[in-house]
């Protein structure tokens, strides 16, 4: 007989969903919005929220109702390419990008103001800081605990603090709009918001949470999807609140920091001015539970994950992924940023299609015909956007410069919609072809 969860472990179901969320990006992207959209920022927040609150929130939801694995919901293009979607997505937002971002933007608030930028003190943080994401993810079954009922509540507090400080006492009035969110704020906001990437993060995080309901007990199927969908609506509510509070917060900074700033430089200047001396030591241990909760996520997800594939056991790829995040946290935040925007450009399209399009299953006759051409023009244009994004754009033929949304980075968009509409006509067609054969037989 299967367990039912209690409200208050839903609750904290919930809690540990946003808290895996919330992690360096969550926190530091969302100021540089405010500042730079200047008189334009509740359009820019707009865009921000729908891929930074509202992909993910859905993507939860499509991964519940298949059971809670990225390769479940890659069923429709095929095991291998669904594994290889599967594989990239557990990389990029496992041990090549935001775990080891985890580290580095800890390390440059929290502990840089006070060692220096030099490559011995980032190595000895990490070293520690990545032998307590270890230990902490050696215990999977007691994230409920350890994260749900303890550090999930923590990290609350700090942000109810932080924005609730946003919202009373503003640093100043806003600056003009800088050029690229006047002319589509909307848009700017949208594609900003993959750099939290939490549309990857939720395909990843998708088999934590059903996995802590199950660890309470929890067995059938339908409880589970449902105890899994209301964790991702808690979590898509408190990110919206987060969200909101910081977009005010940086608005307002303009009159006490470079409008060019970076996220963490914006909120050390506003917790100095605001909270004084204690500022910068509230700010770091904000900033570090945020992260070290992330870290533990993405850690135990990706170990999860590759354990099916790899002769090594959990334990064993705990030690493998923490270790190689460690490594990789030492290129130092500006690098892991460079490196990472044009993967997120050229795999978000794809992964946004196919989020999406899971909900139309029902609506065609032969599934694989819709989302694997789909999902293959987003990525073919997602990559072209990618490429613009790089010290190669110039190699690109002048067409691409000029291809509608181009110039918003949503390249991919018109094309993959066109394509839809051409394998959706095919489908229709060819079902209809496959009855009236079956009709004459």
């Amino acid at each position: 007989m299967t367990n039912r969860l209690t409200s208050k472990d839903i609750l904290a179901l919930g809690f540990m969903t946003f808290a895996l969320f919330v992690g360096a990006g969550n926190i530091i992207f969302p100021p540089m919005v405010g500042i730079q959209s200047g008189e334009h920022v509740w359009i820019a927040a707009l865009g921000f929220l729908l891929t930074a609150v509202g992909l993910p929130v859905i993507t939860v939801i499509a991964l519940a109702r298949v059971g809670g694995g990225v390769d479940a919901l890659s069923t429709p293009i095929g095991k291998a390419a669904g594994l290889v979607l599967a594989t990239v997505c557990y990389l990029a937002v496992g041990p090549l990008f935001a775990t080891p971002r985890t580290a580095t933007v800890s390390f440059e608030v929290g502990i840089a103001p006070l060692t220096g930028d030099g490559w011995l003190p980032l190595f000895i943080y990490s070293l520690i800081y990545f032998s307590l994401v270890i230990g902490i993810s050696l215990y999977p079954g007691k994230l409920l605990d350890t994260v749900g009922h303890f550090l999930a509540p923590l990290k609350i507090v700090a942000l109810a603090i932080l924005g609730i400080a946003a919202l009373i006492w503003p640093a100043g009035g806003l600056a003009p709009a800088t050029e690229a969110y006047q002319h589509a704020a909307f848009s700017s906001g949208f594609v900003n918001g993959y750099l939290t990437m939490d549309t990857l993060g939720a395909m990843v995080f998708g088999i934590v949470i059903v996995n802590a309901a199950r660890s309470r007990g929890v067995s059938d199927a339908k409880l589970l999807t449902r105890y899994t969908v209301l964790a991702g609506l808690i979590a898509g509510v408190g990110l919206t609140l987060v969200y909101l509070a910081l977009f005010k917060l940086g608005s307002n900074s303009s009159a006490i920091v470079d409008q060019g700033a970076n996220g963490a430089a914006i909120l050390h200047a506003y917790v100095q001015q605001t909270f004084g001396g204690m500022g910068s030591v509230f700010l770091a241990a904000l900033i570090f539970v945020a992260c070290m909760v992330t870290a533990v996520g993405l850690t135990c997800a990706c170990a999860e994950f590759f354990e099916q594939y790899l002769p090594l056991s959990y334990r064993q790829l705990v030690f493998v992924l923490g270790l190689f995040s460690m490594v990789v946290s030492n290129l130092g935040l500006s690098h892991l940023i460079a490196i990472s925007i044009p993967v997120l450009t050229a795999i978000y399209p794809p992964c946004i299609v196919l989020v999406l399009l899971s909900f139309t299953l029902s609506w065609w006759n032969k599934n694989t015909r819709i989302i694997a051409p789909t999902m293959l023009v987003s990525l073919l244009f997602g990559i072209v956007d990618a490429i613009k994004t790089t010290g190669w754009k110039d190699l690109l033929p002048a067409f691409a410069q000029h291809l509608p949304l181009a110039e918003q980075g949503l390249a991919w968009l018109p094309p993959s919609l066109a394509m839809l509409v051409l394998v959706a006509v095919y489908d229709r067609v060819s079902g209809s072809r496959e009855q009236v054969s079956a009709q004459q037989k």
